[in-house]
């Protein structure tokens, strides 16, 4: 026996008693993110609205009102300063150069050249310069991704369970990316290619963790050939509710860390994957399950209760 459980064994919670409340709050919140993606919009990184990205590390804290005037002598449009980590550590952004890529490494070296003369003992730990060609079509490649996952994540659900069980499935997922997008619009975290990144991985989590309690409501269907499917759904998600917080609360402590120490662009993944941990988690129960109970209705229940076809000869 294990030493610690985060719920008790054989609970009974009735979680099908909120599925209204569950389904509302979650359109109401998708709803509000789509509004969101278009004002105030996403922080576009240097991947997706090109520009040029240095990380620089100072001697000393930075001064950055003095790194600012510095950099604006060399007229390369207006500029951003971030602190991120230790008080040296510098994140400098510029927008697009005029021209194309030649145009951005010409900028890229004025910066160079004026931060080692400005500030002697400086170190450019990394560039990025992205021009409007190569940025719109990692853009264009960032999203096909994420339509060419969710496609591949429907086939592989209508596959292996009934219909209802898919698009259940499918239509949660797209609600936890809605609310992913909604969450980088609110913090205005970079969205980038490693915010794809950290899209990609939430679906992936997000349809594992459905897929592990639609199995066992399926396993039910089978063994619990009278028992109303409200009362099935419920018994399903409880028997599987501790696999599914244990697993939840273990990645979440996993990606704890890294939001708070590791160097920006991994904490902002992590940040963003923490979200995304207790969206796909409380999704599965408040989402996932009311549409499968909505859509199953009658046809679940009916094709379980249904007999055998006699065998011929």
């Amino acid at each position: 026996m294990p030493l610690f459980r985060l719920v008790p064994d054989n609970t009974r919670i009735q979680f099908m008693r909120g599925r209204l409340a569950g389904l509302i709050t979650s359109a109401v919140l998708s709803i509000a993110s789509v509004v969101l993606f278009f004002h105030p919009g996403l922080n576009y990184g240097v991947d997706f609205k090109g520009g040029i990205m240095i990380e620089l590390k100072t001697q000393g804290p930075a001064d950055f009102d003095a790194l600012r005037r510095s950099i604006e002598t060399q007229n390369v449009g207006p500029v951003q300063l971030q602190q991120f980590g230790a008080p040296d550590e510098v994140l400098i952004r510029l927008q697009r150069q005029q021209g194309g890529v030649d145009a951005q490494q010409v900028g890229v070296e004025k910066v160079k050249t004026d931060l080692a003369q400005a500030f002697p003992g400086s170190e450019i730990r990394r560039v990025e310069a992205v021009g409007a060609t190569v940025s719109d079509e990692l853009f264009t490649q960032g999203i096909t991704a994420l339509g060419l996952a969710l496609a591949a994540m429907l086939i592989y659900i209508w596959f292996r369970f009934e219909w209802e069980f898919g698009v259940g499935a499918v239509v949660t997922l797209i609600l936890d990316v809605t609310k992913t997008i909604g969450f980088f619009a609110i913090t205005q975290l970079q969205f980038d290619l490693v915010s794809i990144a950290a899209i990609l991985t939430i679906m992936g989590y997000s349809i594992n963790d459905k897929v592990v309690v639609y199995d066992r409501m399926r396993e039910n269907l089978r063994k619990y050939k009278s028992m109303p499917l409200r009362q099935l759904i419920d018994q399903s998600i409880n028997e599987t509710l501790n696999r599914t917080l244990g697993v939840s609360t273990a990645t979440f402590l996993s990606a704890l860390p890294l939001a708070l120490i590791a160097s920006q662009d991994l904490r902002e993944f992590a940040i963003v994957m923490l979200f995304g941990i207790v969206v796909s988690t409380t999704s599965s129960i408040f989402i996932a399950a009311p549409i499968l109970l909505y859509l199953g209705e009658g046809r679940l229940r009916k094709s379980a209760l249904a007999p055998a076809s006699p065998v011929a000869g």
